[in-house]
C-alpha cells in the first residue's frame, strides 16, 4: 500500500491505474475486483497531481491536552447526539450527571464509548426532551432546583440550516428554512427552556446552526431569550464561533447562546494564533482502528476525481477534494433518513471514511461509532467538535463556577 505521507507519483503507476480503471469499464465489472487482481486496493489510487502539497504546521489539538482535572461542576446534557459537547465537558474536569438523547442508535454509541454514563433513551427511556414531565420526573430524583450545575443543548438544527436546504432546487417546497414553523424539531428550542426554567441551573448552553439567530428576523430567538431573562438570566449576546479558529481542523460555524444566573461576565475563549490544516489529521490509518472502511467508489467517479486540483468541487458528484494545507470544508450530517456525504482526501481519489471525518471533527482515534456507514455519518455531522466544547466549557468554568 502507498504510504499516503510520503508518497510519490510516477507516470508509469499512474498510467497502470488509469489502465485498471478503464478495464473496469469497459468490462462493466466492479473496480474493487479489477484492483484485488492486480494487488491494488482503493488506498493505493492516487490524483494525476498528488503529494504536491503537505502539511508540516503544528498537529490538531487533541482532547487530551486539557488539563482534566475535576472541577465538581455537574453537567447535564440534552439532544446529547453520539456526544461532542459531553466529550468536550469531560475532558475539561466536568462530572456527567445525566444524558437525554432520542435517537436509539446514537445511545449505542454512547453507551459503547462511556457505559458509566447515565444515557436516558431507547430503549430503557424515550430520551425525548418534549415530554417535559417524563424528563422531569427522571431528572429530579437526580438533581435537585437550583442546579448549581451546567445544563447544555443543542436541539435538531435541521430546520434552520441553510446546508441541509441546499439539497434541494430553489423552487421545491422544502427550499424555505421552516424554522420555528417546524411541527416537531422547530418546537424543541422551547421544550428545552422551560427545563431551564424548571430546573434553573447555574449556567446553560443552547447550541445550533447560525440560521438559528437569523431565522424570522430573530423575532424567535429573541422571544426565547426574553423567556429566559424574565426567569432571572442573565444572557451572552449570541455569538457564532468557526471551529477553525480554535485548534479544529475543519470550517464549523456553530451559534453559542449561553446564560447564567451569576452576575459574574462571561468571557469567551481565546482564538488560535493559527488554523490547522486537514492534512494534520488525513495520514494513514491503522486498519485496526473503527470505522475505517472507506466507500468502494465506481470507476467513472475515480477517473474524475483523479484529474481534480486540490479544493476543486467534483460537480457530478457535489464532492470537494480537500487540501492538506487548509482547513477542512464542514463535515455534512445529511438528513434523518441518509447520511452524508463526505469529502474527497487530499491525496486519495476517494471520500473519506468515517474516522476521517471524526478526526477532522477532533474526535478520539478510540471512539467509536455504531451502526450503519450511514448512520455513523449522520452522528459525526452532527456533532460539536469536542475540541471547540471543551473550549466553551473551560470558558463558561473560569466564568461562573471559579
Amino acid at each position: 500500500m502507498l504510504n499516503i505521507t510520503t508518497g510519490s507519483i510516477s507516470a508509469s503507476r499512474l498510467l497502470e491505474q488509469k489502465n485498471l480503471l478503464q478495464k473496469a469499464i469497459k468490462s462493466n465489472e466492479p473496480l474493487a475486483n479489477v484492483l484485488e487482481r492486480a494487488s491494488w486496493t482503493y488506498h493505493d489510487l492516487i490524483y494525476s497531481r498528488s503529494f504536491q502539497r503537505k502539511w508540516s504546521g503544528s498537529a490538531a489539538q487533541a482532547l487530551s491536552e486539557f488539563d482534566s482535572t475535576p472541577t465538581g461542576v455537574p453537567v447535564v446534557s440534552f439532544f446529547t447526539g453520539c456526544g461532542g459537547i459531553d466529550l468536550g465537558l469531560e475532558a475539561v474536569g466536568y462530572r456527567h450527571v445525566a444524558a437525554f438523547e432520542l435517537n436509539e442508535m446514537f445511545c449505542k454509541t454512547l453507551r459503547r464509548n462511556r457505559p458509566k454514563w447515565n444515557v436516558f433513551g431507547p430503549p430503557s427511556h424515550n430520551g425525548d426532551v418534549s415530554d417535559f414531565d417524563g424528563v422531569k420526573s427522571t431528572l429530579s430524583p437526580i438533581i435537585k432546583a437550583p442546579f448549581e450545575g451546567l445544563f447544555v443543548g443543542g436541539p435538531p438544527c435541521q430546520p434552520f440550516s441553510i446546508a441541509s436546504n441546499q439539497r434541494f432546487p430553489k423552487s421545491a417546497d422544502t427550499f424555505k428554512r421552516v424554522g420555528f414553523s417546524h411541527q416537531t424539531n422547530g418546537n424543541l428550542l422551547f421544550d428545552y427552556i422551560n427545563l431551564i426554567v424548571e430546573f434553573r441551573p447555574m449556567a446553560f448552553v443552547i447550541e445550533n446552526v447560525p440560521g438559528l439567530r437569523d431565522i424570522d428576523g430573530g423575532v424567535q430567538l429573541q422571544s426565547a431569550i426574553d423567556e429566559l431573562e424574565s426567569a432571572g438570566y442573565t444572557i451572552q449576546e449570541p455569538f457564532v464561533l468557526n471551529a477553525a479558529d480554535y485548534g479544529v481542523p475543519q470550517q464549523r460555524f456553530r451559534l453559542f447562546v449561553i446564560g447564567s444566573r451569576s452576575n459574574q461576565p462571561y468571557e469567551k475563549p481565546t482564538p488560535a494564533v493559527n488554523r490547522i490544516g486537514a492534512g494534520s489529521v488525513l495520514k494513514t490509518l491503522n486498519s485496526k482502528l473503527a470505522n475505517t472502511e472507506t466507500r468502494e467508489h465506481k470507476a467513472e467517479s475515480v477517473m474524475r476525481y483523479m484529474e481534480l486540483s486540490y479544493g476543486e468541487r467534483d460537480q457530478l458528484g457535489r464532492v470537494d477534494r480537500l487540501d492538506p494545507l487548509s482547513p477542512s470544508k464542514t463535515v455534512i450530517a445529511g438528513g434523518t433518513k441518509g447520511g452524508g456525504r463526505s469529502h474527497l482526501h487530499p491525496e486519495v481519489p476517494r471520500t473519506l471514511s468515517v474516522r476521517e471525518c471524526a478526526r477532522l471533527q477532533s474526535f478520539p482515534d478510540d471512539y467509536e461509532f455504531v451502526g450503519t456507514s450511514g448512520r455513523q455519518f449522520t452522528q459525526v455531522g452532527n456533532a460539536v467538535p469536542p475540541v471547540l466544547a471543551a473550549q466553551i466549557g473551560k470558558s463558561i468554568f473560569d466564568s461562573f463556577f471559579k
